[in-house]
């Protein structure tokens, strides 16, 4: 973070000065890293944590909303044949924070991670995941650059940012190949212009990959052969995306709860299913949930012996959602222009 700019050492001039007219505050800060991606460590500034009863996130606005909703980006992610994703590469750390502002944005860290020296105080210069501000902050920058560049870029490329991104992830679908790469050119060229690094491309249309060079396409397909072999199953915006099949699936995590009514609100609350497509079989459990409820069955409560079989039945079913393929794409194949 150092190396790259986000972060400054706070100079030894400025740790004792006191001014009256700029807040300091302290943050604590940890490491979150996921599963999927094991080599990441994301770096989290816990700005929610109180000191005597306050803390920054109560202090400062969190902004405007300007996040696109997630099932609108979703929806028009399946308007066309030829898909395309992409993101922005550490998207909150590209938008600077005033420089009179930073004090607030204090943490300590060991030099070079030395724990046997005293901690260091540093800043952050840049907006922290964490900050309740942050999301609003870097959304705007990101409009601003479209508003910056409009009269350099066609109406569909600047379009583009404020429909089809949720927050660092651009999610869109065109009607041919042509199209996609001249718009993967045009929002890459238009994106850097405002300081975002636009990468990890992948799309359902080889000829479209070809053209992105290889260190800006997704990793996994990063060194694929684009002539003979297969291109992987990616998560857009947290939805299963077979990409050679072009279809939308599901994930299933088959989790052993006991069946009470919490182990089964559990298991319901495991399918994510934004679209709604697996509600004709997701209602079913949602029936049941309504039932226990209905009857005042406690949280850890046996559940009875008619909803038990209805349960189990259910549950019969539930390992079956991963075999289940919807085509992204709306439009039938050869459909004429709607």
């Amino acid at each position: 973070m150092l190396e790259k700019g986000y972060a400054e050492q706070v100079t030894e001039s400025e740790i004792n000065v006191q001014q009256s007219d700029r807040a300091v505050w302290y943050l604590p800060h940890h490491g979150v890293s996921s599963s999927a991606k094991s080599d990441k460590l994301r770096i989290v500034f816990d700005c929610a944590a109180k000191y005597k009863g306050v803390s920054l996130n109560d202090k400062v606005l969190q902004g405007p909303d300007l996040t696109n909703k997630l099932v609108g980006v979703l929806m028009r992610f399946r308007e066309e044949p030829i898909a395309l994703m992409a993101d922005i590469e550490c998207m909150f750390y590209q938008v600077l924070v005033a420089p009179r502002d930073r004090n607030v944005l204090r943490y300590l860290w060991w030099k070079d991670g030395d724990l046997d020296t005293e901690p260091v105080e540093y800043r952050m210069k840049v907006h922290p995941f964490g900050g309740v501000w942050s999301p609003s902050c870097a959304n705007f920058a990101l409009q601003h650059t479209a508003v910056d560049n409009c009269d350099r870029f066609e109406p569909e490329v600047t379009r583009c940012i404020y429909r089809n991104f949720y927050v660092d992830d651009c999610l869109k679908s065109v009607s041919n190949s042509e199209k996609a790469k001249w718009l993967v050119t045009q929002l890459t060229d238009l994106l850097a212009r405002g300081g975002f690094h636009l990468t990890k491309w992948i799309s359902n249309c080889r000829e479209v990959l070809e053209l992105v060079p290889e260190n800006e396409r997704a990793k996994d397909i990063r060194y694929l052969d684009m002539s003979c072999e297969k291109l992987p199953v990616e998560k857009a915006l947290g939805v299963v995306w077979d990409v050679e099949t072009d279809s939308i699936g599901f994930q299933t995590i088959v989790n052993h709860k006991p069946p009470t009514r919490r182990g089964i609100l559990s298991i319901l609350s495991s399918i994510y299913d934004p679209l709604g497509l697996l509600s004709p079989y997701v209602v079913c459990a949602k029936i049941i949930v309504q039932e226990l409820c209905r009857r005042h069955v406690g949280w850890d409560d046996p559940v009875p012996p008619d909803i038990l079989n209805q349960w189990n039945q259910w549950l019969k079913d539930f390992v079956k959602i991963k075999s289940i393929r919807i085509p992204r794409c709306i439009k039938p194949i050869n459909v004429s222009n709607v």
